[in-house]
């Protein structure tokens, strides 16, 4: 572990369903590593750029961002921005990522390209986090190749569920297909409802499925999660003694735990 902390380490946050808090948590797990004094690069690889709108960026901050790094050679160092967070840095999203994939194909090594365009930054990082679109298109593939780990947000319902295995699956196969990908370091249960059956049962049913790899920590709803991004706040900066803040403290937490487990 030691030596590998001393070029960073980088996690993916992948699934590919929306509306899982997957960009929730990319932003959160960044915010609370960089509050505990770590240095933190944030990749938004999301067309709409919402984990970069949700650190107080605004449109026009967008660009030169992952876009023009990956699809047009631009240097990484000249689009990375400080965000308002300390020790947090973030690589924007835009649209233009939104035919990502299309560009991506007709490139030689087209699912290294993230890899090699983050090798000159990343020693400069304790962590790196990879905020992927809701999908397992190039750019995920990249994502899955780029990191030492990923991490799975999934809401407690069916179809979620189905889902799970589904990209348990396609990593297996782009494991298989390149040789190397991510490993993963846990699933993340979000948008937890105590007051529904459901939630204790899709929860319990993940948990004895997948046992250890999933993380204790559940991100119980919680308004203040919705709300913060509109402020372009961190829930830390938001409502630091709110029920999603102390999710992601304790999340942060067992995430450096695992990492150093490794």
């Amino acid at each position: 572990m030691t030596e590998k902390r001393k070029s960073g380490i980088t996690l993916s946050i992948v699934n590919n369903k929306g509306g899982v808090g997957k960009t929730t948590s990319a932003v959160s797990l960044a915010a609370g590593l960089a509050a505990g004094g770590q240095r933190v690069l944030l990749v938004d690889l999301d067309a709409q750029g919402s984990a970069s709108l949700s650190l107080g960026l605004t449109r026009v901050d967008l660009h030169p961002g992952a876009a023009e790094v990956l699809l047009e050679g631009h240097q990484i160092r000249n689009a990375v921005r400080k965000s308002l967070v300390p020790g947090l840095d973030i690589l924007p999203g835009s649209m233009k990522l939104a035919s990502a994939d299309l560009a991506l194909s007709d490139m030689k090594g087209r699912e290294t390209v993230l890899k090699t365009a983050l090798a000159p930054v990343l020693s400069e990082y304790d962590f790196t986090i990879l905020d992927c679109p809701p999908s397992l298109g190039l750019l995920t593939v990249n994502a899955l190749i780029a990191a030492d780990y990923f991490i799975i947000p999934l809401t407690p319902d069916y179809l979620a569920l189905e889902g799970l295995v589904n990209l348990m699956e396609a990593v297996e196969r782009i494991r298989a297909g390149i040789g190397k990908t991510a490993a993963p370091l846990g699933i993340l249960l979000t948008l937890c409802d105590n007051r529904l059956n459901v939630t204790e049962e899709i929860g319990g049913m993940i948990r004895k499925h997948y046992g250890r790899l999933v993380f204790k920590t559940e991100v119980r709803v919680n308004v203040c999660l919705k709300e913060a991004p509109s402020f372009g706040k961190t829930i830390f900066d938001y409502d630091a003694a709110s029920v999603g803040a102390e999710c992601y403290r304790e999340l942060t937490k067992e995430v450096l735990r695992r990492v150093s487990e490794q």
